[in-house]
C-alpha cells in the first residue's frame, strides 16, 4: 500500500501517465516512465553506499535532471537530500556538511576544487560521487554518477516507505549559517506540493487520478535553482499534477535564452524568484534584439522574493494575453497563499494561516492590529540540531495548538486579505537570496582595516534590496570598496558582499553593544544619496 512518502507519489503519477513526458533538461528528456525507472537507479546506488533510512546525502550542483533524479531518488531509498547552494565558499560548505550529517556528497565536477580544498575536514562523509559537466577537474578520490546509477536495477522495489520520512529545506539563519527545516513527508505535501490537484485528496493513491488531462498537461518552466525551495516546490506540483517541468540548466540569467526556451519546448508557464528575474525577462520582450512566439504562455509565477507591481506590469505589457502571480511562502510554512488584485504585498492565504497578536490569539479580520503570519496543522518537526530556535519558531499556544511563526508581521482586512509587511529580523533578501547582516559584518571585521561594521538592505529596482556596509575604518587607514569585496569574497558568498559602502568615525550601539540598524540604515541612506 503505498503512503504520502514524496517517492510513493510520483511513483504513482508514473503509472497513471508512463508514456506522458515528465522532465526536460538541456538535450535529455524523461517521459514519467522513464523517470520513475531511473529514480528507482538512483535509489538503489544510494541504498548501495550504505544509506540508511534517515541518513542525508547532500547535493552540489546547477540546475540538471540528475537534480531531480537525486530529489526523488532519495526519497525512495528513504534518504533525505540535502539542498546545497553552489554559491558558498569553503567556509560555509563545510558547515553545512558538518551541520546536515551528510554521509554522501554528490557533486559536479566543476566544483571538485573547492571540495577538494575541505575534504580532509569532512569526516562523516563516508563518499563522494561526482557527476560530469564538461570539466577536466581531476577526481581520483571520488566515484562515477553516471557508472554506479547505471549499474543499478531499474524495478520497482519495497523498502518501508512512510508519510513520516524526512524532508529538509536548508535556509539562511538568524546568525547568517544555514539551518535545516524539518518536514514530514506527509505535511510538506499537503502544506506546499499539491496546489495544482484542486480540492485535497484523501488517499495516496488518488493522486494518480487527479492527473491533468493529455492536452493541458503542457510544461513549466521552472527558472530558479532546485538548490532553493521555490524551484523544488514548483517542480513538485506540476509533477505530482501529471505535468511535464523543464529546467532552465543555464549557469547564469539569460533572459533571451530562457524566453527561447519557453518557445521552443511550448511552456504554458514560468517560474522565477521576484524582480531579480522578471526586470530583465520583461526588459528582453521589449528590447528588440530578439522576438519569439510565446502566444502558448500563459501564467508566470513568482515566489521566494519581491516581485514588484512595476515588473508585473512590465511583463503584462509585453504579454497582455498572460495572467502574473505573486505567491507568499516559507521554509517554515509551506506555500501560504497567492497575490490579489489592489496593491503589493496583499494575499489571500491557504488553510490554516492566521495572523496572530503577542499572546498567539488569531487578530480579528479587519483589525488594524499587526501581528505575526503563523500556520497550523501541517508545519514542520522544527529546525534540525537547534531546539532553541524551533521552540523559538514553532511554539505552542495555551489551547496545546502548535504554530509556526517564521517572523512576517503582517495585518488582515475585513475581507480576510493579508498584507505582508515585512519580515521582522534584519534579514536581507537581495534577488531572493537571504543575507543575513551579522555574518558580512564578521567578514568585514576579518580585515585588519575594519575596526568595525553594520550591513543593512537598501532598496535595488531590479534585486529588492542590495546589500550595504556602514563601516568604522580603523585610525589613519582607508580601506576601499573594491578591497573590502575582495576580502569578503574568502569568507562568504558573492552575493552577501556589500554593494556600497558608507564610512563613518565611529558605528552606533546600545550601552550594552546591540547593533542599532535603524541607525545604520539611515546613515547608508544617506550616503547613498551623497554617492
Amino acid at each position: 500500500m503505498s503512503s504520502y512518502n514524496l517517492g510513493d507519489l510520483i511513483e504513482l503519477v508514473a503509472a497513471a501517465n508512463p508514456d506522458r513526458l515528465a522532465i526536460v533538461g538541456g538535450a535529455t528528456r524523461y517521459t514519467f516512465g522513464d523517470f520513475d525507472k531511473r529514480t528507482n537507479q538512483v535509489a538503489q546506488m544510494l541504498i548501495g553506499l550504505g544509506c540508511e533510512p534517515g541518513s542525508k546525502i547532500a547535493v552540489y550542483a546547477w540546475n540538471r535532471v540528475e537534480w531531480a533524479e537525486l530529489f526523488f531518488g532519495s526519497f525512495k531509498a528513504r534518504v533525505v537530500p540535502i539542498n546545497v547552494n553552489y554559491r558558498y565558499v569553503a567556509h560555509e560548505l563545510e558547515y553545512l556538511f558538518d551541520n546536515s550529517d551528510s554521509e554522501v556528497v554528490i557533486f559536479e565536477r566543476g566544483f571538485a576544487p573547492v571540495i577538494d580544498e575541505i575534504r580532509s575536514k569532512l569526516t562523516k562523509v563516508r563518499a563522494f560521487v561526482v557527476m560530469e559537466d564538461g570539466s577536466d577537474h581531476p577526481t581520483p578520490w571520488a566515484q562515477s554518477y553516471d557508472e554506479l546509477v547505471n549499474a543499478q536495477s531499474d524495478a520497482t522495489f519495497a523498502n518501508g516507505r512512510t508519510g513520516d520520512d524526512l524532508y529538509f529545506l536548508y535556509t539562511g539563519g538568524t546568525t547568517g549559517m544555514p539551518k535545516g527545516v524539518m518536514w514530514r513527508h506527509e505535511d510538506i505535501f499537503f502544506a506546499a506540493l499539491s496546489s495544482a490537484l484542486g480540492a485535497r485528496i484523501t488517499s495516496p493513491e488518488e493522486i494518480g487520478e487527479r492527473s491533468l488531462p493529455a492536452d493541458f498537461a503542457l510544461p513549466s518552466l521552472i527558472i530558479a535553482p532546485l538548490m532553493h525551495g521555490a524551484a523544488q516546490w514548483g517542480m513538485c506540483n506540476m509533477l505530482f499534477a501529471g505535468g511535464p517541468v523543464v529546467l532552465y540548466i543555464g549557469h547564469g540569467f539569460d533572459a533571451h535564452e530562457i524566453w527561447s526556451i519557453a518557445e521552443r519546448e511550448k511552456c504554458i508557464g514560468l517560474t522565477l524568484v521576484g524582480d531579480a528575474m522578471g526586470r530583465p525577462l520583461a526588459d528582453a520582450l521589449v528590447d528588440g534584439k530578439r522576438s519569439w512566439d510565446l502566444s502558448g504562455v500563459f501564467r508566470i509565477g513568482s515566489g521566494g522574493g519581491v516581485f514588484s507591481p512595476a515588473v508585473q506590469q512590465a511583463l503584462k505589457d509585453a504579454l497582455p494575453h498572460i495572467t502574473v502571480m505573486d505567491s507568499y511562502g516559507a521554509s517554515e510554512t509551506g506555500a501560504g497563499g497567492m497575490s490579489v488584485e489592489g496593491g503589493a504585498r496583499r494575499f489571500q492565504v491557504s488553510d490554516g494561516l492566521q495572523v496572530l497578536d503577542e499572546n498567539m490569539i488569531p487578530i480579528p479580520a479587519g483589525s488594524e492590529k499587526i501581528g505575526q503570519l503563523a500556520r497550523s496543522g501541517y508545519i514542520p518537526m522544527g529546525y534540525y540540531k537547534d531546539e532553541e530556535k524551533t521552540a523559538k519558531t514553532f511554539p505552542t499556544d495555551t489551547t496545546g495548538k502548535r504554530w509556526s511563526i517564521p517572523g512576517d508581521s503582517a495585518s488582515v482586512d475585513a475581507d480576510g486579505i493579508v498584507t505582508l509587511l515585512g519580515r521582522g529580523s534584519q534579514c536581507i533578501n537581495t534577488g531572493g537570496e537571504k543575507v543575513y547582516p551579522e555574518e558580512v559584518e564578521e567578514a568585514l571585521k576579518e580585515h585588519p582595516e575594519v575596526y568595525d561594521a553594520l550591513v543593512v538592505g537598501l532598496p535595488d529596482d531590479r534585486w529588492g534590496e542590495r546589500v550595504v556596509a556602514v563601516v568604522q575604518p580603523r585610525e589613519g587607514t582607508n580601506p576601499t570598496l573594491e578591497e573590502l569585496s575582495t576580502h569578503c569574497r574568502n569568507f562568504i558568498a558573492g552575493y552577501k558582499v556589500p554593494r556600497a559602502i558608507t564610512y563613518v568615525d565611529q558605528v552606533k550601539r546600545s550601552p550594552s553593544g546591540k547593533a542599532d540598524y535603524r541607525w545604520a540604515k539611515e546613515a547608508a541612506t544617506a550616503g547613498d544619496a551623497k554617492a
